[in-house]
């Protein structure tokens, strides 16, 4: 399937052609876009009263290899639109209250799952070039991306001298402080639902100015991807009113080792210099082993 797909759009427009089983499968869908991407095959065939096989042709029918895929772009979709409360009404929908602590955990380990098989390996590799001949590196993110865009940016410190972390108090500042943006430059942005306009514009106007962009997102069908030359796949949900970024801090934990580890000599020489000066100044607590 294309990356930019319109699964209600589509829906639409095949109206007139589909079956009375179909035209009942795509009006539910239409009428309750902010939970039936979210269900199964044969949770959506019980509540429309068919069966799950036409559920599938269905998906086939709109031009999807089957109802997996299609509920995916779905899913896209609606977390593009939906607000925090209705996104905070479903997530809660999907814990279980008796043991929170697993639920959580189980479902980042999936996220982390589905991350390894969405991202692509050559577009990473490509992203780490990119950025180890960069004139300038820009880190953007906003709002809860903001704590990953810092924990980028500050180990990003340590291995290169040319890194810029965009801080993001007001949108014209965010202009002002990539304004020397260009040709040469990579800029990073970082980006989940419900997704930052301010980060989207900014990549808007870094590409226009010919800087490399690279976005790191949920989905290729994020509007941050649109602006970028790469886009960087990490599943990111709702878990309540918290955002899970724990598949977003492993890529980024990923980018970090792998600039590191082609800049190892320059890595090690800029901690050795960092450990004199915490022990001079005190920085970390040290065990004294004379006691």
């Amino acid at each position: 399937m294309p990356a930019k797909f319109d699964v209600r759009k589509r829906m639409i427009n095949s109206m007139d052609k589909l079956s009375k089983s179909r035209k009942r499968i795509a009006k539910y869908i239409l009428d309750n876009f902010d939970s039936a991407p979210f269900m199964t095959a044969a949770r959506l065939a019980e509540v429309v009263n068919t069966s799950e096989s036409t559920v599938v042709r269905f998906a086939v029918e709109l031009g999807f290899d089957g109802y997996p895929e299609m509920a995916k772009a779905m899913q896209d979709q609606a977390l593009y639109s939906l607000t925090s409360a209705q996104r905070l009404k479903m997530a809660n929908e999907s814990i279980d209250r008796s043991d929170v602590l697993k639920s959580v955990l189980k479902a980042d380990i999936n996220r982390i799952k589905d991350t390894m098989e969405d991202i692509d390996k050559g577009t990473f590799d490509g992203v780490i070039e990119k950025l180890l001949t960069a004139r300038k590196i820009y880190i953007l993110g906003v709002r809860s991306s903001a704590a990953l865009a810092m924990y980028l940016g500050f180990y990003f410190n340590l291995v290169f001298d040319n890194v810029n972390l965009v801080q993001t108090t007001s949108a014209s500042e965010v202009f002002e402080q990539i304004l020397g943006v260009g040709e040469g430059d990579v800029i990073i942005g970082i980006s989940f639902p419900r997704y930052s306009k301010r980060t989207s514009k900014a990549m808007e106007y870094a590409g226009k100015k010919g800087a490399y962009v690279v976005a790191i997102s949920d989905s290729v069908n994020s509007p941050v991807a649109k602006w970028a030359d790469s886009t960087l796949v990490a599943r990111s949900d709702m878990t309540s009113f918290v955002d899970s970024l724990t598949a977003p801090l492993s890529v980024i934990n990923a980018l970090i080792v792998a600039v590191g580890l082609k800049r190892e000599d320059k890595v090690l020489g800029t901690l050795r210099s960092l450990e004199k000066i915490w022990d001079e100044y005190q920085v970390y607590e040290k065990e004294d082993f004379s006691e």
